[in-house]
Formats: structure tokens, sequence, C-alpha cells
């Protein structure tokens, strides 16, 4: 795999596996919890929304965008979504990244360098790899903010960023 390419795979692994470590031991209460109620812009969405909404939002343009496999994803259905427990959603991000690491499989020199359609703009295939990381670390945030306040002010710990740097070799 080209280097770039592992290294935008690390960040969304990194991302993916912190909601999957915030959400794990959580009951279905706490998913479904939103800290503020209200009608569309003014609600707050649920550790569970965001997860599937974390999920969708790479599947789009890494599958979609990037990797030209046919349009599944429905963006409405995301923010409806109600959680039993956590190892449903644990499952999303898990097929998410296999199809993500399927898709990078995939990409050559060529690909990186070049341009996708996303519904009626054209984009950089390196826009869309670096909008994941930023859409899902802006999501994780969110949801690390939720979990406080579900939980009265304890949080989760965030790895430090020499934590999250490959291993040397």
């Amino acid at each position: 795999m080209i280097t770039e390419l592992a290294n935008y795979l690390g960040r969304m692994e990194d991302l993916r596996g912190q909601v999957s470590g915030l959400i794990a031991e959580l009951p279905a209460e706490a998913l479904n919890w939103r800290p503020t109620e209200g009608k569309n812009d003014h609600t707050t969405n649920t550790l569970a929304i965001l997860t599937a909404h974390i999920a969708g939002a790479e599947h789009f343009w890494v599958a979609e965008v990037i990797g030209g496999l046919p349009a599944t994803r429905d963006r409405e259905a995301e923010f409806t979504t109600v959680a039993t427990s956590p190892s449903d959603l644990i499952q999303l991000l898990d097929n998410t990244a296999l199809e993500t690491r399927e898709v990078f499989s995939t990409i050559n020199e060529s690909d990186l360098n070049g341009n996708r359609r996303a519904g009626d703009r054209i984009v950089p295939v390196r826009w869309c790899l670096l909008h994941v990381v930023d859409h899902t670390s802006l999501h994780l945030g969110h949801m690390q903010i939720t979990y406080q306040l579900w939980t009265g002010g304890r949080s989760v710990r965030s790895p430090l960023w020499f934590e999250r740097l490959p291993s040397a070799q």
C-alpha cells in the first residue's frame, strides 16, 4: 500500500477505534440519550446516531465516491438510529473498516492524484480522504462531550499525539 494511503488508513482506524472504545461498555439508555431535545437542527444527536453517521459518511466518501461502488448510503436513516446495545454499532464500524481497507487495496498513485464526482461537484481524492478524517474527528469530539454529560463529568481517556503514531520500525 502507498505510504500516504497507509497514513490515511491509520488515522481512520485510530478514530474508529476511539469511537468503539467510547461506546463499548455503555447501556442502550446511554447510547440513545440526547443531551438536549429539540426539532431539526436544534437537537443534539445520540451516541448511536453519531456512530451510524460516522460509518455512513466514511462509506460514502471512501466506497461510493472514491471506490465507485453503487450508492447505498441512507443518510436520513443514520439520524433515526436507535441502539439496543453497543455490539451492533461496533459491528457497523468494523464492517466500514473492512470496506475501507478493500477500497484502499485498489487505489494507486494515479487515483490519489485524481478527482471524483460527489453529487454535482468534482473533488480531489485526497480531499475526500482528509474530509473523512476531519468529519470523524469532529463527531468524535461531539461524542466525547455527550459521554461526559451522560456520566456527570467523567471522560474516556484520549490517546496523546505520540501514542497515536505508528510504532517505530
